[in-house]
């Protein structure tokens, strides 16, 4: 199985430090979030691994080569001219990675204990994708049947629901459950992602409006994971900094 790591996110809710670094190159515990994620990546047996850039990516670049790609074999997917989200970021990134076996997708700002090993292991490879989940409470949940097969996603701030015609009562019978920022992908999914860019007649996409697209076409099953006895951050905001160094310490131990 291969690897990609998201990297190539502005930061901006982590200003005035992502003006000088990108985001991946934040340190925590003695380490940079994008050696975190190599790291656990590595740890489960996947060390070849894409990393896509886009703000102050050479930087990242560098980063790499000082470190000898921390013992993996990494390429770069560079998006400096243009930041394609995860959709259109993973697509981009398909032609380094080879689309021949699963990948294993990661955002560089989550930190977690997640066993991935477990995860590999959970993933089917008649499904499309194998979505990491948990309960924790946000505004935007992923909403799936009594099987784990996602069939929706709700905003509950705004009572948005999608795919279009959704009814509340159907709804009501549906678990919903928070992304977590890692997920499977089947070799397969990448003529979705394809499909999607032509569908959508634009480059840029995310990979939750690819999952809802495939719920609404039913052209594949995308199926949640909830790790055992997890624990996970979104390293996103400049005042939670402190909270992620002790969270990140906390994992070290």
């Amino acid at each position: 199985m291969k690897g990609m790591i998201f990297a190539a996110g502005l930061g901006t809710r982590l200003k005035p430090l992502t003006d000088r670094i990108p985001k991946a190159l934040l340190p925590l515990a003695g380490k940079t979030l994008l050696q975190w994620q190599v790291e656990q990546l590595a740890a489960a047996g996947v060390t070849d691994i894409v990393v896509n850039i886009h703000h102050l990516g050479q930087q990242i670049i560098d980063y790499l080569k000082d470190h000898d790609g921390f013992g993996c074999h990494i390429q770069v997917s560079d998006e400096r001219e243009a930041l394609l989200e995860t959709g259109g970021g993973l697509l981009k990134a398909a032609p380094l990675l080879g689309m021949d076996e699963p990948v294993l997708v990661c955002n560089v700002d989550i930190l977690s204990n997640i066993d991935i090993k477990a995860l590999m292991a959970a993933h089917k490879a008649d499904d499309l994708a194998t979505v990491v989940v948990s309960d924790r409470q946000t505004q935007r949940y992923l909403l799936f049947d009594g099987e784990g097969v996602l069939r929706g996603w709700t905003n509950r701030q705004t009572g948005e629901m999608r795919p279009a015609g959704l009814s509340k009562e159907e709804v009501a019978d549906m678990v919903p459950m928070a992304f977590s920022g890692m997920q499977i992908v089947s070799p397969t999914f990448f003529e979705m992602l394809q499909k999607a860019r032509e569908d959508f007649g634009r480059d840029k996409f995310s990979m939750i409006d690819v999952y809802l697209k495939i719920v609404a076409e039913n052209t594949g099953r995308v199926r949640a994971y909830v790790p055992y006895q997890y624990r996970m951050m979104d390293v996103g905001k400049i005042d939670q900094l402190e909270q992620a160094e002790r969270f990140a310490e906390q994992l070290l131990t």
